[in-house]
């Protein structure tokens, strides 16, 4: 009978072992600080408050959650922000591909290693755009003139060095065109400077012209995707995003350009960490309050995580790598 008492004690030991392991997993235990590598108002910064939002909405953590901004020197400040508190998994950075490009075109304090890849959430689709009141009428018609007139047609971006030039670099060598790159502070200039008139074209990101493409002032010539934007409802009287043709239909030869939104925690945090943030914003990711964000933004929906997100992030890096040293924009 003793005997059989201790067998009944051994097997629920082993049936309460896997729910005192689960119920060991790591879970945050202060609150958590969003780092946004923008300033308010900027894309990063509404990424990260939606994210938030959603939290709050379906009590994804019992952890208050609260949004920082250090955008200083294009993200920089964040991910320098990062490296100071290696270690603690209660930091989340949000950023874009700038975490692992900035230090090749700047002398940072921070390289890539002070950061641990957690999500992708979403891709910023890119688009070629013109004044409506030009002749241009397609993409193609648009490099013709440029090749025709090298180095006099003026296309506006945000930053140097930045996203917007390596795109307008991408295009000129893979359409052997020339033009004068114009450097804005963000999108909303560059897309203000456009409809104008004081620019001939922009890469835009299609929430930043669309204010401008309703109102006639903008026209998109192409979109640099593998495939055509998701229909929805038209934005003007005769098109909409799935009317725009991809870049490569009208004849240039970029398969896709496209900028990530991820999510970052410092370097040295636990695996168990890294594990429930990439679950938590995957269960974001399935929201209808997600999903409204990525068609109100005109973003494509691209939850990633683990090996897919390194994947992604190699040759991400490796594709911008080449324009910089093509460019000689790379820091020694």
């Amino acid at each position: 009978m003793f005997k059989l008492a201790q067998r009944i004690a051994a097997a629920m030991l082993g049936l309460a072992a896997p729910a005192a392991a689960a119920h060991a997993a790591w879970q945050p235990s202060r609150p958590v600080e969003f780092v946004v590598t923008s300033s308010p108002g900027g894309g990063t910064d509404n990424f990260a408050r939606v994210v938030q939002s959603i939290i709050a909405k379906y009590k994804l953590i019992d952890r208050p959650v609260v949004v920082v901004n250090k955008g200083g020197g294009s993200g920089a400040e964040g991910y320098i922000y990062a490296r100071t508190v290696a270690s603690d998994p209660h930091k989340l950075i949000f950023g874009t591909n700038n975490a692992y490009l900035l230090p090749y075109v700047a002398r940072l304090a921070y390289r890539q290693a002070d950061l641990t890849p957690v999500a992708g959430m979403a891709l910023d689709e890119f688009i070629l755009w013109v004044n409506a009141a030009s002749d241009y009428r397609s993409a193609r018609s648009f490099i013709d003139a440029v090749r025709a007139r090298p180095e006099t047609i003026k296309m506006g971006g945000s930053q140097s060095r930045d996203t917007d030039q390596t795109l307008t670099s991408m295009i000129e060598a893979a359409s052997g065109v020339k033009f004068i790159y114009v450097p804005f502070q963000g999108g909303g200039a560059a897309a203000n400077q456009l409809a104008g008139g004081h620019i001939d074209a922009n890469t835009n990101n299609p929430n930043e012209n669309i204010g401008q493409w309703k109102a006639g002032q903008v026209r998109p010539l192409c979109v640099f995707s593998a495939q055509r934007l998701a229909s929805g409802p038209r934005v003007t009287a005769d098109m909409g995003w799935a009317d725009i043709p991809t870049c490569r239909e009208e004849g240039i030869a970029i398969e896709r350009f496209q900028m990530p939104r991820t999510v970052w925690l410092p370097a040295n945090v636990p695996a168990d960490a890294v594990a429930f943030y990439a679950d938590l914003m995957k269960k974001v990711s399935e929201t209808p309050e997600w999903q409204d964000y990525i068609a109100r933004t005109v973003q494509t929906n691209a939850y990633m995580a683990g090996d897919q997100l390194r994947a992604f992030i190699a040759e991400d890096e490796a594709r911008n790598r080449a324009v910089f040293q093509q460019q000689g924009w790379v820091v020694q």
